[in-house]
């Protein structure tokens, strides 16, 4: 493995859209290329992965309404279950994520976050805990409940944050390692019918990016660590003035250095480009690119932050970039075949 990428990089997609469950795929490290080794359809819908910090166990939702999390062994040349999936509790898991020894899991259609242990052999026990949301909005399609669709650690460990497209807000919580459970800390209010979807933060941890589904912004919040809070500045467009058609913002990721951002938009298929200051609290619009294909689900750089990934769902490939380092401009560099893909990871 070099030093500035990863020697595979892991699919999910959706199998019951004809996704073929978590490819293991082989990356270049002079281009980038993904070459496919194999997959695995263990699991129905592991349509988000989260590797282990070692990058020997894989862990992968079950998106169903029987919702699942399932751990796979990554060491040899294609993912191996480790035990049967374990039920979450909740249903339509979208995300999750380690934190405090524990993995979480965001469950969209029932609007819940689950804490699952994870063994020693990184395998997962059965669910420790299921913190219910509350809370609707004003969209009468989308918001008539809480619908969490990311959880995630933040910067210093501590928290445990969850974006909840159907509340409009963003919660953290502390998670007690020894137990699993989640006590709620605070919650934070975003625009009425934005439809929180993800979050980023800004590698200097003041600062964090809500990319909303609903309406085509990006909400910049203040990070307070210390005090566990969130403190909304505003929003900024993530689509050109006077685009025509939908947009449904889905993934955003900050750049490793923190001078670029990007945002995935469903409808309008394009990577929105923004450019950050210095301090990361003035994201500004400064370019939109073609995705390569339709509907990008998610995005991913690779650890090098050199190469942009992006899983196009509907047109059924994974297409790269690679990053103008003074513009942070994406140039298609190459793309493959896979169905109904909905993220990539890297070990």
């Amino acid at each position: 493995m070099g030093t500035n990428s990863a020697a595979r990089a892991f699919i999910g997609s959706f199998t019951t859209a004809g996704g073929h469950g978590i490819t293991a795929a082989a990356v270049d490290e002079e281009t980038g290329a993904l070459t496919p080794l194999g997959a695995s359809a263990a699991v129905t819908n592991p349509s988000f992965l989260a590797p282990s910090p070692d990058g020997t166990v894989l862990y992968a939702v079950g998106e169903s309404a029987h919702g699942t999390a399932a751990a796979f062994d990554i060491s040899g040349a294609l993912p191996r279950r480790l035990g049967e999936p374990v039920l979450v509790g909740g249903a339509g898991p979208t995300h999750l994520a380690l934190a405090a020894g524990h993995l979480v899991t965001a469950n969209y259609d029932s609007g819940s976050v689950t804490v699952l242990p994870v063994r020693p052999d990184g395998s997962l026990g059965p669910a420790a805990s299921v913190l219910e949301h509350r809370g609707s909005g004003p969209d009468p399609d989308r918001q008539q409940g809480p619908h969490a669709h990311q959880v995630l650690a933040d910067p210093s460990g501590r928290w445990v944050v969850s974006v909840d497209l159907g509340s409009d807000c963003v919660r953290v919580c502390e998670l007690a390692p020894d137990t699993g459970a989640l006590r709620p800390h605070s919650e934070t209010a975003l625009r009425p019918g934005s439809g929180p979807r993800h979050l980023a933060f800004h590698p200097g941890g003041r600062y964090a990016y809500v990319l909303n589904e609903l309406a085509p912004t990006l909400a910049v919040c203040r990070w307070d660590a210390g005090a566990g809070a969130f403190e909304p500045l505003g929003e900024r467009p993530v689509v050109e003035d006077g685009a025509s058609g939908e947009a449904y913002p889905s993934e955003v990721v900050v750049a490793h250095d923190g001078r670029f951002l990007w945002a995935a938009i469903r409808g309008q298929d394009s990577i929105a480009v923004l450019a950050l200051d210095a301090t990361g609290e003035k994201p500004v619009l400064v370019a939109t690119v073609d995705c390569g294909g339709h509907w990008p689900r998610d995005l991913a750089l690779d650890p090098s932050g050199r190469r942009l990934y992006v899983s196009n769902e509907r047109s059924g490939d994974v297409t790269w970039f690679d990053i103008d380092a003074a513009t942070g401009i994406p140039t298609p560099a190459g793309s493959i075949a896979a169905p109904a893909a909905s993220c990539v990871v890297f070990c």
